[in-house]
């Protein structure tokens, strides 16, 4: 009997609230639809840009002006080139930032275009306590093989080097350091500290009186914790890139595919990226834009292999074996592989042997002007 008594008023109350409500919102409902006529279109979906520390540092400047200027919105993920890369290829991520170019051969990187958006520069980096000014080619090539193992090699203290390095498999400034002193990008070297990203190495080398790593101009170049060391006594720099005369320049790239799915909106980041407007915001950050050092690729890429193979006075080697009358070779194989990884090693050989040719002869005519 309690019960039903307490019921009956509770029940009435809610029934008459829920007129009253009913009735209070009946002009809103009403209103509704002309409500969300007014409301404003939903923002374009975001392109996904993924990719290594070292190259994403630069490219979030870029985003900032490309979302600044309206023309399109980018969610930046740094992580790894691999991660990029892979993720490109899965249709996770838009567009990959990479430092290096592709990896022939790699299944994930095929159908990947990799667009060259500026020129930035290898560095090996020290503490600033570190008394050591320069490396040679030679050296750096010695202390990554595990030759060269203590500072005093170097000109510096009595004290072993403890050479850092970047964990993830086939990071963008490895692969391009290693395949500019080994022709291989994925030469095995002997590096005792290994590190998730450039970022990470640099804060230990900053903290580690013994520590040597790689790094680029633009990830360092405002770091006042590290040191960069000269390379054959040249210092990296926009002009030391631009004119070529620092042997470690290299390119950096924005890389997608033609069957992403947004496909239209990356062509539109990338061409910004070559923009006017894009090109000084690169120059901002330490790198010189593609476009204005483009002989770098052709005429004065072959007198860089030249001069690094004649500091390191290496032998041209393809898988290991010597190889023999190169320019034939890649004659040959162009005709029979024209894309094949083997072709573009090849290829590289005999650009190699043409450049030394031409820099023996320029030396050759240089001392008979002198005698």
């Amino acid at each position: 009997m309690t019960i039903r008594t307490f019921a009956r008023p509770v029940g009435l109350f809610f029934a008459v609230f829920g007129c009253v409500m009913a009735f209070a919102t009946e002009p809103a409902r009403h209103n509704a639809p002309a409500q969300a006529a007014s409301k404003p279109a939903p923002a374009s979906p975001s392109i996904v840009l993924r990719g290594d520390h070292s190259t994403t540092r630069i490219y979030e400047a870029l985003v900032r002006a490309f979302e600044k200027a309206g023309e399109g919105r980018v969610t930046v993920q740094p992580f790894s080139t691999i991660s990029g890369l892979d993720a490109v290829h899965a249709g996770t991520a838009d567009i990959a930032a990479s430092a290096r170019a592709a990896m022939p051969g790699r299944a994930e990187e095929q159908g990947t275009e990799f667009h060259p958006v500026a020129w930035d520069a290898l560095v090996p980096i020290v503490s600033t306590t570190n008394p050591v000014d320069n490396i040679t080619l030679k050296q750096l090539h010695d202390v990554y093989l595990g030759r060269i193992t203590n500072w005093k090699e170097l000109g510096g203290n009595d004290a072993p080097i403890n050479l850092d390095g970047v964990a993830a498999p086939l990071d963008g400034v490895e692969y391009s350091t290693r395949l500019l002193l080994f022709h291989y990008g994925d030469q095995d070297v002997s590096v005792s500290r290994m590190y998730i990203n450039t970022e990470k190495l640099e804060e230990d080398i900053a903290l580690n009186a013994n520590g040597l790593g790689m790094s680029t101009l633009a990830g360092v170049a405002r770091n006042a914790r590290v040191k960069r060391l000269e390379v054959e006594g040249i210092a990296a720099s926009t002009a030391t890139i631009a004119d070529g005369t620092y042997p470690l320049y290299s390119a950096i790239y924005l890389a997608a595919r033609d069957d992403d799915v947004r496909h239209a909106e990356v062509a539109k980041f990338i061409a910004f990226a070559g923009s006017d407007a894009g090109k000084a915001i690169l120059r901002e950050r330490d790198v010189v834009p593609y476009a204005d050092a483009p002989e770098l690729m052709t005429t004065k890429q072959e007198t860089r292999i030249a001069y690094v193979d004649r500091h390191l006075k290496g032998m041209v080697m393809l898988g290991g074996r010597p190889i023999s009358a190169p320019n034939a070779t890649a004659d040959s194989l162009i005709r029979s592989a024209p894309v094949a990884p083997e072709t573009q090693a090849v290829k590289a050989a005999a650009a190699r042997l043409r450049a030394a040719k031409q820099q023996s002869k320029a030396d050759s005519e240089q001392d008979a002007a002198g005698h």
